[in-house]
């Protein structure tokens, strides 16, 4: 670690921990942490997660992100996206915003991959994110934040993987790489 990374470990944050996030290295080392929105503009590599849901029948729970997200808003994408706050585990996290995001509480998420993904997302913000993604299989009720969850579905995967076919513009960017990459780890 240089003395620079380590002064921005140690530097008080000016906004509220949910606000920050923790740029790592490509090695998901923490190097120090960074205000979103502006790790976001500069494009910063930094710790993300996603929760994939599965139904016991097998389809995947799917939310359309509120018109209101400072990025990528009234796209489809999986369950739940976040970032873990400065100290915060990538699991603990996971659980957190997928109770805050989609009303579900769950004791344990499955690791199921991880994946680095650098896209543009629009006004200028570009998402470069090291991203723990979660998995589990979920029959309960589904009461979403409509602050941050504009609509959701239980999703057959055939139905999904063609829809995405004939109109990848629906779908987050991080959901596509998903998708493109690791579709067996998400359907289970």
């Amino acid at each position: 670690m240089t003395a620079a990374s380590a002064a921005l470990l140690d530097a008080p944050a000016t906004l509220p921990q949910d606000e920050r996030v923790v740029l790592v290295d490509e090695q998901d080392r923490a190097v120090g942490t960074m205000e979103k929105l502006a790790a976001h503009r500069e494009g910063r590599l930094h710790r993300a997660l996603s929760v994939v849901l599965r139904s016991p029948e097998g389809r995947l729970l799917m939310q359309r992100r509120a018109a209101g997200k400072y990025h990528s808003g009234g796209v489809w994408t999986n369950t739940c996206c976040s970032h873990p706050r400065p100290g915060e585990e990538p699991e603990a996290a996971a659980r957190r915003r997928l109770a805050e995001e989609m009303g579900i509480h769950l004791p344990r998420l499955e690791p199921l991959f991880e994946t680095v993904y650098r896209a543009e997302v629009g006004d200028g913000l570009v998402e470069h994110e090291y991203v723990h993604v979660f998995g589990a299989v979920w029959d309960g009720a589904v009461d979403p934040d409509p602050s941050e969850v504009e609509d959701w579905a239980w999703v057959d995967p055939v139905v999904l993987k063609q829809d995405m076919a004939r109109n990848p513009e629906r779908y987050s960017a991080w959901f596509r790489r998903y998708a493109e990459v690791f579709w067996d780890r998400m359907i289970g």
